[in-house]
């Protein structure tokens, strides 16, 4: 499911290699009341940006990046830790990313001693420069050409480069059977989604359509992928996602959720909401997705969680912050649900990860 980083002001890598935080439980209850698929909520961090909150193959570590200036973390990079079993214990994490670069997209390793991510670190150890919106004049998310995918152990020491071709290659996930990657890249000219071994090899591309082709992951089955995907359609929504592709930039306003077997057959389109639907994960039934949307709001925020069958019914809200919730996803025995949110954050920017036991 790998999707993009919340998009702060960022310049500067940190160069700290490992940095350790706790947060204690909040006392007060930090679901609302029609939240009713959400039981003893917790929020694991605080201050900052923090997304991309992802399980492992062990249900209980997860990896997820951050972005905090007043720690010197200027643009994201990525934490490691283990959710603790009791709410009164605090969540212990660290930094294990290089401190080089942007980092995005940390996914653990079935081995359970290693993890996958995307960094910029060999263009340059700073971080990328950002688009400047007011020249532009649109919201856009920089694709950026130097990212690449690796493995990297607890320690922060890269142990494999798993992509080596011109162009952005980020976006990967681990299969549940621990034996593929899928990924977006741009290898080919536009933004598509492709497969590999877990060792980097046997690359296979599997969507094919104009637009951006992002965020994919597969179902605990296996048998399936989701994604998100932008599809122009006329003359000039082709040419502006062309020009914008050539400049390293995607517009992600216009996004729908696709479907596919785990080959890429079958591709069909599931949400028809407009605006943008994005951040999909499927259910531990497989039968399900849930993901995030602004399709109910003419100006496009807020962002709310929802819940839809494979066959595009059955649309349910699940989360009902009047802000942002999104980067949904389960632990792999369906116990647990953890996303992204600006709630609880005293009416700042901040936005923070949470999670809970998920009721059906």
């Amino acid at each position: 499911m790998k999707l993009f980083a919340l998009l702060t002001n960022s310049v500067l890598a940190s160069t700290i290699l490992i940095s350790q935080h706790t947060i204690a439980q909040d006392k007060k209850s930090l679901a609302y009341p029609d939240e009713k698929h959400f039981k003893n909520m917790r929020q694991l961090t605080t201050g900052g940006d923090n997304a991309e909150a992802y399980f492992g193959f062990d249900n209980e570590h997860i990896t997820f990046q951050r972005t905090n200036p007043t720690e010197g973390l200027i643009c994201d990079q990525i934490f490691y830790g283990a959710i603790p079993a009791k709410g009164d214990k605090p969540f212990t994490y660290k930094k294990v990313s290089t401190g080089k670069g942007r980092t995005t997209c940390a996914y653990l390793m079935p081995d359970r001693k290693h993890f996958l991510y995307a960094s910029t670190h060999l263009a340059a150890d700073t971080c990328p420069a950002t688009p400047d919106r007011n020249v532009i004049k649109k919201y856009v998310w920089p694709i950026y050409d130097s990212y690449d995918i690796f493995v990297a152990d607890f320690n922060g020491k890269i142990t494999r480069r798993l992509t080596n071709t011109p162009g952005y290659d980020a976006e990967g996930t681990v299969s549940p059977k621990g034996d593929k990657i899928v990924f977006t890249s741009m290898r080919n000219g536009d933004l598509d989604i492709y497969t590999m071994n877990i060792d980097g090899t046997n690359v296979k591309q599997i969507s094919h359509d104009l637009g951006y082709d992002g965020g994919p992951c597969f179902s605990p089955d296996g048998k399936k992928i989701v994604w998100r995907a932008s599809r122009p359609q006329t003359a000039e929504d082709i040419k502006e996602y062309k020009d914008l592709l050539a400049q390293g930039l995607v517009m992600p306003t216009k996004m729908e959720v696709f479907v596919a077997n785990a080959d890429g057959t079958d591709a069909h389109q599931v949400t028809h909401q407009g605006k943008a639907n994005w951040a999909p994960a499927f259910t531990p039934d497989s039968k399900h997705i849930v993901f995030a949307s602004n399709h109910e709001y003419e100006r496009g925020f807020p962002f709310n969680l929802y819940l839809i069958n494979l066959d595009g019914t059955g649309l349910e809200r699940i989360s009902h912050d009047n802000s942002f919730d999104a980067f949904p996803m389960f632990s792999p025995n369906g116990k647990k649900f953890i996303f992204s949110s600006n709630r609880n954050n005293g009416g700042g920017h901040d936005t923070n990860v949470f999670v809970c036991d998920w009721v059906q």
